[in-house]
């Protein structure tokens, strides 16, 4: 059990550094506002699924990643990451027990939280305008969430990650 404990971490942070890469690619323009949150959608699986591995602080990290990728001000994502995660860690074992439509409802008003927290976060930083397209990108949420975690669930059965 030692030596699987190793695997699971680095296969953790794969899966972090692949939604970091998706976050990453380019987009037409014109389908910009429907690009999902793929760095929050993996991140809410980690911690519903293992939370004690997998965890606010670690939230935090994965956010201050995806800060300093997309060049904006530092620690705005890793704010919303946190209280996201937070939320879900604070409810995993109910939320563990809903169906995956419930779950993907729920994703989806986290997401749309996680904008808002982002957007008041920029406000006080800098003067920026809200964009409702942006919110295009919950709907696309809602709808990758059941087949992300049945993906991620089946990795992490087969490797055997706990």
């Amino acid at each position: 059990m030692a030596s699987s404990r190793p695997r699971g971490r680095i296969l953790i942070w794969l899966s972090f550094t692949v939604a970091l890469i998706l976050q990453a690619a380019p987009w037409p323009g014109e389908l910009e506002p429907f690009r999902p949150s793929w760095v929050l959608l993996v991140t809410c699986y980690w911690v519903l699924a293992l939370p004690h591995r997998v965890n606010v602080g670690t939230a935090l990290m994965v956010g201050l990643l995806w800060d300093l990728m997309l060049g904006s001000t530092l620690g705005i994502r890793g704010l919303m990451m946190s209280v996201l995660c937070y939320i879900i860690a604070l409810n995993f074992q109910v939320l563990r027990n809903l169906s995956l439509w419930q779950q993907a409802m729920l994703i989806a008003l986290l997401t749309l939280g996680g904008k808002l927290v982002e957007f008041w976060a920029e406000y006080l930083v800098s003067v920026i305008t809200f964009d409702p397209q942006q919110l295009w990108a919950i709907l696309l949420n809602f709808l990758l969430w059941p087949w992300l975690f049945l993906f991620l669930r089946r990795m992490r059965r087969k490797f055997s990650i706990r």
